[in-house]
C-alpha cells in the first residue's frame, strides 16, 4: 500500500475521529436484541491499519473518552454503578481498553501486513475487539469482583467469571467480532483500490 502524505493522514484521521464520535454516540442506541455492539471499533481498526498504531491508539482514546462521558453522565447504567463504587478503576479500565485496542490493532497490521496485507487486516480486525473486551473483563474481575458476583447471582450465575463470560460478554462480543471481520477488510480494500486508481 502506498504511504499516505502527512496531509492525507491528518485529514483521514479527522474523518475517522468524527466517525468514532458519531458511531459511539448514535450507534450506542442501536440494539441487536438485548445487545449493543461497539460499531466504533471499525473506524478505529481502519485508522490503525492505514495510519499506524499511534493513530489507532489515539482513535481508541477518543472512543474511550466518549464511553467515559456516558459512564459519568449515567447514560451507561452499569458503568455508572461501577464509577460510583470505584471511579479511579473505572476511568483506568475505560481509557486503557479502547486506546490499547487501537494501538495493538495497528501493531498487528504493521507486522503481519509486511508479509501479507490480507492476513494483517484480518488479524487486526480480531485483535481490537479481543483486546477491548479482554481488558474490560480482566479489569472488572480485578477491581469489581464483589459487584460482578452480586450481578451474576441475581442473573442466576454460579460465579463472577461465568457471569462476565456468558452474561456481560457472550453474544455481544461475537457480534462485534463478526462486524469487524466483515466490514474492516471490505473498507480497507475499497480505500486501497481507490488510492491505486488515483
Amino acid at each position: 500500500m502506498k504511504k499516505f502524505s502527512k496531509t492525507q493522514q491528518l485529514v483521514g484521521t479527522a474523518v475517522l475521529v468524527a466517525l468514532v464520535i458519531v458511531l459511539q454516540t448514535i450507534g450506542s442506541g442501536i440494539r441487536l436484541g438485548p445487545f449493543t455492539p461497539t460499531l466504533s471499533l471499525v473506524p478505529i481498526i481502519i485508522g490503525a491499519i492505514l495510519f499506524g498504531p499511534l493513530t489507532g491508539g489515539a482513535l481508541g482514546l477518543v472512543f474511550s473518552i466518549i464511553v467515559l462521558i456516558s459512564v459519568i453522565s449515567g447514560a451507561d447504567a452499569g458503568g455508572a454503578i461501577m464509577f460510583a463504587e470505584n471511579p479511579v478503576a473505572t476511568v483506568i479500565i475505560v481509557l486503557v481498553k479502547g486506546a490499547l485496542a487501537g494501538y495493538l490493532a495497528g501493531l498487528v497490521a504493521n507486522k503481519l501486513g509486511e508479509k501479507n496485507m490480507t492476513v494483517g487486516v484480518a488479524a487486526s480486525a480480531v485483535v481490537a475487539p479481543v483486546c477491548n473486551t479482554g481488558v474490560f473483563s480482566i479489569g472488572v474481575l480485578i477491581f469489581f469482583y464483589d459487584l460482578i458476583s452480586s450481578w451474576g447471582q441475581a442473573a442466576g450465575f454460579d460465579n463472577a467469571f461465568a457471569y462476565v463470560i456468558a452474561g456481560l460478554i457472550g453474544v455481544n462480543f461475537i457480534v462485534e467480532l463478526i462486524i469487524d471481520l466483515v466490514l474492516v477488510p471490505v473498507i480497507v480494500r475499497v480505500i486501497t483500490a481507490v488510492r491505486r486508481s488515483s
